[in-house]
């Protein structure tokens, strides 16, 4: 139904990066989603009455919640398309992470909400009514949820959508809640044990649980996190395909919302590379990165020295000498600095987080082993962090 309406009403709907297509698809879907809680709420209300279950009643005001959230994230994707301004200059993108914020809060509260419910049953219990009129709208509702879930998820996948995401979880965790719920009333009615109180319980915590889980995958990117090893990969599988390119650090990449990153990173060229030629070769690849990523790219060049027997030595040496320190290491802008008193060896070596050795120990002890090749060695080494 989402893509055929997709399709019906949305300009060039298979352009999935196009920010008027994204709040597009956003407002799509919680439109949808808007009516389709609406209309569980008061199928499961109603039954919820019927029955007298809580367990029913909560799964009911649970879709409640489900159709506050869709508002939530339909206006979430609208502010986020807006364009940027003078106090947003990167676009107000980010909004779309914190709409999926706002709906997995509402999720957790929901959930501790339903436990409060679910402990005064259990203390409290009532006697409980099933029919067959209550049971097929269970099982209505679990279809509608397993297709809410199933084209939430498909689109969170086309538009690479974290608020998305949250929605499809939600979905597939009331489609795993409503189905206790069912299983729990069918036991009932045959066994005359009466587990309500208890199925709420159960239903409840596993809705606080997906509502923790999906605020984790909105935190994440709203903290800032690397980007995965496989786009990193790519973008510099591009840089490093151009003649001229010895190699690539200093990666870093910063996401303002879906379809809105910008990467900053250093290129290696040869330092007797002419000036104008290096830096037209570096605009083309700036704008390549911009076609073929849709990325703000920018690009600062490092000259290394590639035909100095000296240097390619000394590189060749501190390799090894940093790999036997620690595997995790790695380094870059290596070259010297000939004086008439001593030499300079100036290089900027990258430590993970997780590394066991301070910075200052190992820059210690990189210092200590260089001047033991050459006294007259001044090592100059700068530290860099790990961002990819």
């Amino acid at each position: 139904m989402i893509t055929l309406l997709a399709k019906l009403i949305i300009p060039n709907y298979q352009k999935t990066s196009d920010s008027k297509v994204r709040e597009s698809y956003g407002i799509l879907s919680g439109v949808v989603g808007i009516c389709l809680n609406v209309c569980l709420f008061t199928g499961k209300f109603i039954a919820g009455l019927m029955s007298g279950a809580i367990s029913i009643t909560a799964d009911a005001f649970n879709n409640l919640s489900d159709a506050g959230s869709s508002i939530v994230t339909l206006l979430g994707f609208k502010l986020a398309a807006q364009k940027p301004d003078t106090e947003h200059p990167y676009g107000h993108g980010r909004l779309e992470y914190v709409s999926g914020l706002i709906v997995s809060m509402f999720i957790v509260v929901m959930g501790v909400e339903l436990i409060k419910s679910s402990i005064a049953k259990i203390f409290h219990p009532t006697q409980t009514e099933f029919s067959t009129l209550i049971a097929v709208i269970l099982l209505c509702s679990i279809a509608v949820k397993l297709y809410m879930f199933y084209y939430n998820s498909r689109l969170s996948a086309k538009l690479n959508s974290v608020a998305m995401h949250s929605t499809a979880a939600d979905s597939l965790s009331d489609t795993i809640a409503t189905t206790v719920v069912l299983v729990s009333s069918i036991f009932t009615k045959f066994t005359g044990i009466n587990i309500d109180g208890f199925t709420g319980l159960a239903v409840s915590v596993f809705i606080i649980y997906s509502g923790v889980t999906s605020a984790i995958d909105t935190i994440n990117p709203l903290l800032g996190q690397p980007p995965t090893a496989e786009y990193v990969e790519k973008v510099c599988k591009v840089v490093t395909s151009y003649k001229g390119i010895l190699g690539v650090h200093d990666f870093m990449s910063h996401d303002y919302g879906p379809g809105r990153r910008m990467i900053s990173l250093h290129a290696e060229v040869p330092a007797d590379m002419d000036i104008l030629v290096a830096h037209d070769m570096i605009d083309n690849i700036e704008m390549r990165l911009e076609h073929e990523f849709g990325v703000n790219a920018v690009i600062h060049m490092d000259p290394i020295s590639v035909n100095d027997p000296e240097t390619n030595a000394l590189r060749a040496q501190v390799s090894q000498m940093i790999l036997a320190l620690d595997s995790g290491l790695s380094f870059h802008d290596f070259r010297i600095v000939k004086g008439q008193t001593h030499t300079n060896v100036l290089f900027d070596v990258v430590v993970p987080y997780d590394c066991k050795y301070s910075d200052t120990d190992i820059v210690a002890k990189l210092k200590e082993q260089i001047k033991g090749i050459n006294p007259h060695y001044h090592c100059i080494i700068n530290v860099d962090k790990k961002y990819i």
